[in-house]
């Protein structure tokens, strides 16, 4: 009896497991060709260091733009926003009203953040 059910399981996760394997497979491949087949062709440009949209200083202390932060802290926000938007959505018919006024709740309270900083100009960038 326990055999059988051992065997009913792992034939339900067969095309899983399937899928698993070929996307490794597949990833594999392409890193390889990549690898093998790219004609490499390093310059000083390509191999400067690269962070936030300006180069490199030597002065750790040195001031810089404060957009930075806040395009990455209103990443972060949105991003959280699809990352309770996508559960809620797949339960939305066992959440009730309770759980669509929340939600809605909650977007509003992004919106309006959003709005404020889209008034106060954090997003334009010059």
């Amino acid at each position: 009896m326990k055999g059988a059910n051992v065997e009913e399981l792992l034939r339900e996760y067969l095309p899983i497991i399937i899928f698993a394997g070929l996307a490794v497979a597949l990833g594999l491949v392409f890193i390889l060709a990549a690898a093998i087949l790219a004609r490499s062709n390093p310059d000083a440009e390509k191999n400067s260091a690269y962070e936030c949209g300006f180069n490199a200083f030597d002065d750790a202390r040195m001031k810089f733009d404060v957009r930075f932060y806040l395009v990455s802290i209103l990443f972060i926000i949105f991003d959280l926003e699809i990352a309770f938007l996508f559960p809620w959505a797949v339960a939305f018919r066992d959440v009730g009203m309770v759980g669509f006024w929340s939600m809605m709740v909650f977007l509003a309270v992004l919106t309006i953040g959003f709005a404020y900083e889209w008034k106060k100009g954090a997003l334009e960038w010059e």
